[in-house]
């Protein structure tokens, strides 16, 4: 079985810094990969992917020292298994806003006894033989926080039996407490929701992550942990942006 080594420094106390792909290509993956991140995030929330795609990035990712996650479209049993048996070895659930919706997604996340995931990952043989007695164990499943009302219950639902931690989702956290981050009180009361949501991380003893981008420095420098600095398609278009600006061939 494969070691999900992003989850073993998170355990330890040292962040893990990701990637998110949405262009729909494994090749993509799989380069992102080879550049050095610890994981790679296919996020099938947003982004361009089916599901054979998708199981294709997994394995194209392990080509490279990354572990492979995905981020499901919602918060649903069969999605998130499908997941799994793809390959995944990390699991993101968006909007999760409650106890009961934290615990659907860690029943679905991890096999009897401990959830209730169904058999059958057709597409993890390349795990090895031992896959069905090391998976619960080397699965990591967050939960984003990206709503008021889930800052608001954050220690509760972080708190809940298989839940390992979770990715704030900051641009949507902002338009549900409707504030406008072009003003100084506006970035305030985000950053102290944020800061709220890493204290409830902290008191449950829970992997505290963000959507980070080019803010990625900052929050590890808060001591998030499961940070993502960036994204496929930012790659490509920034790194084409300076080219033509070492040319100077920007219009």
């Amino acid at each position: 079985m494969r070691i999900n080594t992003a989850k073993r420094r998170m355990l330890e106390g040292k962040p893990a810094i990701g990637t998110s792909v949405g262009l729909g290509s494994p090749l993509a993956a799989e380069i992102l990969s080879l550049a050095g991140f610890d994981f790679v995030l296919v996020d099938n929330q947003h982004g361009s992917w089916e599901d054979d795609s998708t199981m294709l990035a997994f394995k194209s990712i392990c080509l490279g020292p990354a572990v492979p996650m995905a981020r499901v479209q919602r918060n649903d049993f069969y999605a998130i298994g499908r997941l799994l048996d793809r390959g995944a070895l990390g699991i993101v659930v968006p909007m999760v806003h409650s106890v009961e919706e934290a615990q659907a997604a860690a029943f679905a996340a991890r096999y009897p006894p401990q959830g209730g995931r169904s058999w059958g990952p057709f597409g993890a043989g390349y795990y090895g033989p031992d896959y069905g007695d090391r998976i619960d164990e080397e699965v990591f499943l967050a939960v984003q926080i990206e709503s008021a009302r889930a800052v608001n219950c954050a220690e509760e639902i972080l708190a809940v039996d298989g839940v390992d931690g979770c990715w704030i989702g900051p641009n949507d956290l902002a338009r549900s407490m409707g504030v406008d981050l072009s003003t100084s009180e506006g970035r305030e009361a985000h950053e102290a929701a944020i800061l709220r949501v890493l204290e409830a991380c902290r008191k449950t003893h829970k992997i505290p992550g963000i959507a980070a981008g080019e803010d990625a420095q900052r929050w590890i420098e808060r001591e998030f942990l499961f940070v993502t600095a960036g994204a496929d398609a930012g790659f490509v278009f920034n790194g084409a942006r300076e080219a033509l600006r070492k040319l100077g061939w920007l219009h």
